[in-house]
C-alpha cells in the first residue's frame, strides 16, 4: 500500500506523438507506488492524467533493475494507466530519455535505459528540447514455424491477426478502414485465449502507400491511446513480412512510416533484425503532486 511521503513529490508531464505519461523522479527508489495510486495519478479528471506512469529511479536502487546497473544508470519503472506493471513502452522510453537529457542526468547524443524488457539504447538528434529521439527496441519475436491462428473480433466482425512480441505482446490485424476497430473503449476479443494468457495490445492497420501504414491501438491496461511505440514496431514488422520483406534474410534494412492518431513515427528493421523507433518526445509541464493523491483514500 502507498503512504503519503514526508516530502513533496515533484512530477513532469510528457508525450511522444500524444502518448502521454506522468513522470515521477525517484532517483533513490524511496517512493512506493501501488496500483491504486498510479491509477489515481493517471486519472484524466481527478488526477494528473496520462496513458501511463514513468518512475525515474537509479538502476542500483531498484531490486528489479539492479542486475542492469552496470549497463544503464537509470531504470524506467513503467506502469499502465490502471496501475498494472508493463514490460516495455516504446514511446515511454523515448519520453523517459528526453527527461534525463533535459534534466542534465545524461550527456551526449545517446544513453542507455534499463527496462523490464532489458536495456534499451537511445540516440538523440537535434536540440535538447526538440528533435528526434530514436530507441533500439531489440528484435521482434514471431512464433516459430507457422503463425498460430490468432483472430481479433469487434462488434461481431473477425479478422486474422499476426502475433508479434516487442518485449510486450501484440496482435496486429490488417483492416480496410480504421473505423472498423470501433470505439476501442474496451479490449477487442482476441482468440484463442491461450495465445495471450496475460492479455495483449491490439493494433488495427490500414495501408497509406508503399511502406506507409496507419494504425489505431488498444493498449493493454490503458485502453485506446493516441500512439503506441511498441505497437508501431510490431505493425512495421507484420507489414514487412506481409509484403515479403525480411531484412535478416535479404541483407537490407527496411523503413516504414507509421501514422498514429497523435502523429508520425519512423520504424526501421536492420539487417541484424534490430528494430529502431524514431519520433518526437516532448516534456510539456512540471509541478508538485498534492499529497492526497499519494495517500490511500480514507475508509
Amino acid at each position: 500500500m502507498s503512504t503519503a511521503p514526508a516530502q513533496p513529490v515533484t512530477f513532469l508531464k510528457g508525450h511522444g506523438t500524444e502518448n502521454d505519461f506522468v513522470i515521477i523522479p525517484d532517483p533513490e527508489g524511496r517512493l512506493a507506488l501501488d496500483a491504486a495510486t498510479v491509477a489515481r495519478l493517471c486519472d484524466r479528471r481527478a488526477g494528473i492524467g496520462g496513458d501511463g506512469l514513468l518512475r525515474v529511479v537509479r538502476s542500483a536502487a531498484d531490486p528489479e533493475a539492479r542486475g542492469m546497473a552496470d549497463r544503464a544508470e537509470w531504470f524506467m519503472d513503467y506502469r499502465n494507466a490502471d496501475g498494472s506493471i508493463a514490460e516495455m513502452c516504446g514511446n515511454g522510453v523515448r519520453v523517459f530519455a528526453r527527461h534525463l537529457r533535459r534534466a542534465g542526468l545524461v550527456k551526449g547524443d545517446g544513453t542507455a535505459v534499463a527496462t523490464r524488457a532489458g536495456v534499451k539504447r537511445v540516440r538523440f538528434t537535434g536540440p535538447e528540447d526538440g528533435g528526434t529521439v530514436e530507441v533500439d527496441m531489440g528484435t521482434a519475436v514471431l512464433p516459430a514455424g507457422p503463425d498460430p491462428s490468432v483472430t481479433v473480433t469487434v462488434d461481431g466482425r473477425e479478422w486474422p491477426a499476426r502475433h508479434v512480441d516487442m518485449g510486450n505482446p501484440h496482435a496486429v490485424a490488417f483492416v480496410e478502414r480504421l473505423a472498423d476497430a470501433g470505439r476501442l473503449l474496451d479490449a477487442p476479443a482476441v482468440g484463442p485465449a491461450t495465445a495471450y494468457p496475460r492479455g495483449t495490445n491490439v493494433e488495427f492497420v490500414v495501408d497509406r502507400g508503399p511502406r506507409h501504414v496507419a494504425l489505431r491501438v488498444h493498449e493493454r491496461g490503458s485502453g485506446e491511446t493516441r500512439s503506441c511505440g511498441t505497437g508501431a514496431c510490431a505493425v512495421m514488422v507484420a507489414a514487412a513480412r506481409r509484403d515479403g520483406l525480411d531484412p535478416v534474410r535479404d541483407g537490407r534494412p527496411v523503413t516504414y512510416t507509421v501514422d498514429v492518431p497523435g502523429g508520425t513515427l519512423r520504424v526501421t528493421e536492420t539487417e541484424d533484425g534490430t528494430v529502431l523507433l524514431a519520433g518526437p518526445a516532448v516534456i510539456v509541464a512540471e509541478g508538485v503532486i498534492d499529497p492526497a493523491l499519494l495517500a490511500p483514500p480514507s475508509a
